[in-house]
């Protein structure tokens, strides 16, 4: 995609965030806030960021001073969204801003310009359905800070026209984040929706007695998250067992179906599902590549624990 210019709308943490993401990867970047001075403060706040290459994620061959160059502040809305390629909003998670927001940002902003909002609880259907340009927008969910964590959910209101969805899946990609794409709307999306499934195990295991807060975090710390940290949980079964995903659900699927047996809307795994999730991790990895790719994995937690030593050895 060629670079063009951006629109960050709201302009506290996420959307300075944004705007470093955008500009890094040498579009054009319009500030704009309701607030007065907010966006000349959040111009400010980039700066010192852009000044500290680690802070700011960037390459040896990217300049602070070039991509700081790239972001400028709007005076108005309408200033800030013209001929914008994509329009980032960030304003607080409340319905009725995100519906007066969107409704501005949709009679402002060129036909041909997905408006994309960041939130993280609020369903695009909620704010967007009803508009004359609902087609074009939909929500793209970072992590704080995006600049530095590249996963992006796209979710779409059931208005959201699929070119949309294409367009914005490919900006994101071509700025060097990682899209997930959601084939509906579900409340909390993905990312949230797993984080909120393994928060709900952890305080239950607190609040049953099983183990202290201390050691929940250090299992997640030093145990799951070493792996999780390159490598997703299909991925992680798919190697964890000598013929793939197909013999870890057979191995160890009905320890898991009694794990689980208090989780009500627990699907299990089998059937269609299983040869979903079969056909997925064969398609990615073909199970002769198996033990190459553990190989790997192995190669990348060595890394890792030698990263962690060094880390530890510097606190002490």
């Amino acid at each position: 995609m060629q670079n063009g210019i951006v629109s960050v709308i709201g302009c506290g943490l996420i959307g300075q965030s944004w705007a470093i993401a955008f500009a890094r990867a040498g579009h054009t970047v319009r500030l704009f806030d309701h607030v007065p001075q907010a966006a000349a403060a959040a111009l400010a706040e980039i700066g010192r960021t852009l000044h500290d290459p680690v802070a700011a994620n960037l390459r040896p061959q990217d300049s602070a001073e070039a991509t700081l160059g790239r972001i400028c502040c709007a005076q108005s809305l309408p200033e800030a969204v013209a001929g914008a390629v994509h329009i980032q909003e960030n304003v607080p998670e409340l319905l009725d801003v995100k519906r007066h927001v969107f409704a501005e940002l949709d009679a402002a902003a060129d036909p041909s310009s997905v408006i994309a909002s960041s939130s993280s609880a609020l369903l695009p259907s909620s704010f967007a359905m009803g508009l004359a340009g609902s087609p074009r927008c939909l929500v793209a969910h970072p992590l704080n800070p995006p600049h530095l964590i590249p996963a992006v959910e796209i979710v779409p209101s059931p208005e959201t026209a699929p070119g949309a969805i294409v367009a914005t899946r490919n900006f994101f990609a071509a700025i060097g984040q990682r899209p997930v794409v959601l084939h509906r709307e579900i409340e909390g999306f993905v990312m949230n929706r797993l984080q909120g499934a393994l928060l709900d195990e952890a305080f239950t295991l607190v609040g049953r007695g099983y183990a202290s807060v201390e050691d929940i975090d250090t299992a997640m710390r030093d145990g799951l998250g070493r792996r999780w940290a390159f490598m997703g949980p299909f991925e992680t079964i798919d190697l964890n067992a000598p013929g793939g995903v197909a013999a870890f659900i057979e191995r160890y699927g009905p320890a898991y179906a009694e794990i689980g047996r208090e989780r009500p809307s627990r699907e299990a795994w089998s059937g269609n599902l299983a040869e979903t999730v079969v056909a997925a991790r064969r398609a990615a990895l073909p199970e002769s590549d198996l033990p190459a790719r553990r190989a790997w994995r192995d190669a990348r937690l060595a890394e890792m624990a030698a990263e962690a030593h060094s880390f530890d050895q510097k606190e002490k």
